[in-house]
């Protein structure tokens, strides 16, 4: 059985709650490494995407995720707002017109999530940016759905992929970015973009009913 509408809808509400949650956290990892904004950005723009969602209720889970790609590039500021539209604008495009998504369909828009904030971006595994928990997490989607595990256990091995990706920042140095300015005093540090990732990846898996709680979604 695939994930309709309401598992979009219940997603990007989990997220919101996930991104007031964890405001504070992301802000103090972000001033660490960047300009100190990236809790408050990401809490703004999921409470506008909620907002949007409450006006004009979605029919499809690609519907959903473009109006959450329309409100987070318009309402985020910094790289966090081109680079996070992009994605779930490419997710949503992946899905199409889809009312139920399967395992397939969901690794591949995984996939074009990750591809359009490396076209966006620019960044490699590697560079500690969210691509590092972006990969890894795609890469166990795709492992996922072709063992044939259903769309909840596609997210659930996504997002415990993305959180330890997410930790593995920690020792990287930073090859892009405003955190790349410090070089070799950005390690030690975690990516404040590849903590959002993981936490919203945890959001997807947690509002398909397979989530285990790692990462606190």
């Amino acid at each position: 059985m695939g994930l309709g509408v309401d598992w979009a809808v219940e997603w990007l509400k989990l997220s919101a709650d996930s991104m007031a949650r964890h405001r504070a956290e992301l802000i103090e990892l972000d001033r660490a490494i960047g300009d100190s904004d990236h809790g408050e950005n990401m809490d703004r723009g999921f409470q506008a995407v909620v907002a949007k969602l409450e006006e004009a209720p979605p029919e499809t889970p690609g519907a959903a995720l473009k109006v959450a790609a329309m409100s987070l590039m318009s309402k985020v500021g910094g790289a966090a707002g081109p680079l996070y539209g992009t994605a779930y604008l490419r997710a949503a495009t992946s899905l199409g017109d889809l009312a139920d998504v399967d395992a397939e369909a969901l690794a591949a828009a995984l996939a074009a999530a990750r591809d359009g904030v490396v076209a966006r971006g620019k960044a490699e595994p590697g560079d500690k940016t969210m691509i590092d928990a972006w990969t890894p997490a795609v890469e166990a989607a795709q492992k996922a759905a072709a063992a044939g595990k259903d769309p909840r256990e596609v997210l659930d091995a996504a997002a415990e992929a993305a959180q330890a990706g997410a930790e593995s920042t920690d020792e990287l140095v930073a090859r892009k970015g405003r955190a790349s300015y410090l070089g070799e005093r950005s390690v030690g540090h975690r990516d404040p973009g590849a903590a959002s990732t993981a936490l919203l990846l945890r959001a997807a898996a947690t509002a398909a009913g397979n989530g285990t709680g790692t990462g606190d979604a």
